[in-house]
């Protein structure tokens, strides 16, 4: 290196991180709300970025707090929170209380409630009153629904009244009873559906959509095809975004996980050690000591 080209070195200053680097939307420095409008910002980017559902307003808080950008408030609640066996019994009147619990508990995530089953199925209208709920008494920032061409008027209707919508294809667990839990997508015939679905969705006015047990050569083709950010979920490692249920991702549900979940974390083991220990304590009299008790 020159005298000269050392000396330019030293007095220019570092780039340092780019514009980007602070708008991103996990490890971003903005403490406002997220919207849609950031959604499609990162999309733009090419960013991508992780999403987890939350139930309860101190859950919410905490992956608040470790920079989760979105959070969805799913009917999964119906399954690992609620204790019914699938998520079609998920009632309006337990999204509405639940997703203003989340929404208490958070600052900066962009707040997604699911529509249950039976909230938007009847007519566009029907979804219009349901979803209008969810933004008005929970203050969410955006709503979901399951179905590509089926709900494609639901979806429009939605957007022309202002609510932000993503759309939700693949597996739909709210068809559970005609579907079942399997991968969807696979076969010609089956694809060529899913990619219609997928661009109803778009067409419909949805910032986003979800594709849950979608063969991930396909779950790319549709990425690669849409201009909105698709959220994969067992839907390989292509898509603009990744989604897990909380409770698979941080190990406390029991019992057989799916296939496409990570545990990143053995909570259940952890709770359950905590409360034998506390029993233990209980039953030996070890607790409460002097420290925890007034006078």
């Amino acid at each position: 290196m020159s005298i000269q080209a050392a000396q330019n070195q030293a007095t220019t200053p570092s780039a340092g991180p780019s514009p980007a680097a602070g708008k991103a939307l996990y490890g971003g420095k903005s403490t406002r709300r997220i919207t849609v409008n950031d959604i499609a910002a990162a999309s733009e980017r090419g960013e991508k970025w992780p999403m987890l559902t939350a139930y309860d307003a101190m859950t919410a808080s905490v992956f608040d707090e470790a920079g989760i950008p979105v959070m969805l408030v799913g009917d999964s609640m119906g399954n690992c929170h609620l204790g019914y066996e699938t998520t079609v019994p998920v009632t309006m009147d337990e999204m509405a209380m639940l997703s203003a619990a989340v929404v208490r508990g958070t600052s900066r995530a962009l707040i997604v409630a699911d529509l249950p089953f039976g909230a938007y199925q009847e007519s566009p209208v029907q979804a219009l009153r349901n979803a209008t709920r969810l933004i008005k008494d929970s203050g969410v920032g955006a709503v979901k629904l399951e179905g590509g061409e089926r709900s494609h008027e639901q979806i429009r209707l939605l957007v022309e009244a202002g609510i932000p919508v993503m759309g939700h294809i693949g597996l739909t667990p709210q068809s559970v009873n005609t579907m079942g839990y399997r991968v969807q997508g696979r076969g010609e015939e089956a694809a060529q559906q899913l990619l219609r679905d997928a661009k109803a969705v778009q067409d419909a006015g949805a910032f986003a959509v979800v594709l849950e047990l979608v063969p991930a050569e396909l779950a790319a083709e549709v990425t690669r095809t849409l201009h909105i950010p698709t959220i994969g979920i067992g839907a390989g490692p292509d898509t603009d975004a990744q989604v897990l249920v909380w409770t698979d991702m941080a190990g406390l549900t029991g019992g057989k996980v799916p296939r496409f979940t990570k545990q990143y974390a053995n909570l259940r083991q952890v709770l359950t050690d905590a409360a034998k220990e506390f029993a233990g304590e209980v039953v030996g009299g070890t607790f409460p000591q002097a420290e925890h008790t007034f006078h």
